[in-house]
């Protein structure tokens, strides 16, 4: 059974309907013009927030949640290559796609800010889904979307994070990503195998995911 919701989720529920009424700026006369109609009001609003709380039942719950800092020194216009420079000659370095280069992929909606930290999650998808359904999963989660860069980033910060024998896909929005010859939009994703070895390959945004992927989630704290 779902737990109920607590005294502190009423409390900002409650802020933010005060804010938003504020931004309205309405008279004295208007406002009692609402009161007077509060029964209407309720009836309008509860469609709104039963649609807002729907949990996508095709994306189970965070296997992983940790927080990681950016090196000083990272650099985000160079970053997919220089880790592949770092990583493709390694014992535990399965398979690389060439492809994921930083010139593929320079067109990266956001960059991560050397020296923050972040918060991270993980979430597996646990039936059939779009690019866009994983896209509105992640707008939902307040993602900050960092694709090849930075799953590159987390992989070689937090390693041991992300979860065997799953492909875990970095999102970025379609038009940031690149497109091969096919004209397939490529995302980046890796593969963590049980007996240590990594794959880092490019999925296709135009196909479905399913239960052999997870979502990496990347948020401010």
């Amino acid at each position: 059974m779902t737990a109920k919701i607590t005294s502190k989720q009423e409390t900002r529920l409650s802020d933010l309907f005060r804010d938003a009424l504020r931004t309205l700026g309405l008279s004295k006369d208007e406002a009692q013009e609402i009161i007077k109609a509060g029964g209407a009001l309720q009836e309008q609003v509860k469609p709104i927030l039963q649609k807002l709380a729907m949990v996508d039942q095709r994306f189970g719950p965070g296997v992983k949640d940790f927080e990681f800092t950016v090196p000083s020194d990272y650099k985000h216009d160079t970053q997919l290559d220089q880790f592949a420079a770092r990583t493709k000659g390694l014992k535990p370095t399965y398979y690389w796609n060439d492809a994921l280069t930083s010139a593929n992929f320079a067109k990266a909606t956001n960059r991560l800010e050397p020296g923050k930290t972040y918060k991270a999650k993980i979430f597996p998808i646990l039936s059939k889904v779009s690019s866009e359904d994983c896209l509105a999963f992640l707008r939902k989660q307040r993602a900050i979307l960092v694709g090849g860069q930075g799953l590159t980033l987390v992989q070689d910060e937090k390693p041991d994070e992300f979860p065997v024998g799953k492909w875990t896909v970095s999102f970025d929005e379609k038009d940031a990503l690149w497109e091969d010859a096919a004209r397939n939009h490529r995302v980046p994703f890796v593969f963590r195998h049980s007996v240590g070895d990594w794959e880092f390959g490019l999925g296709i945004f135009e196909k479905p995911w399913n239960g052999d992927d997870c979502l990496l989630c990347v948020c401010d704290l």
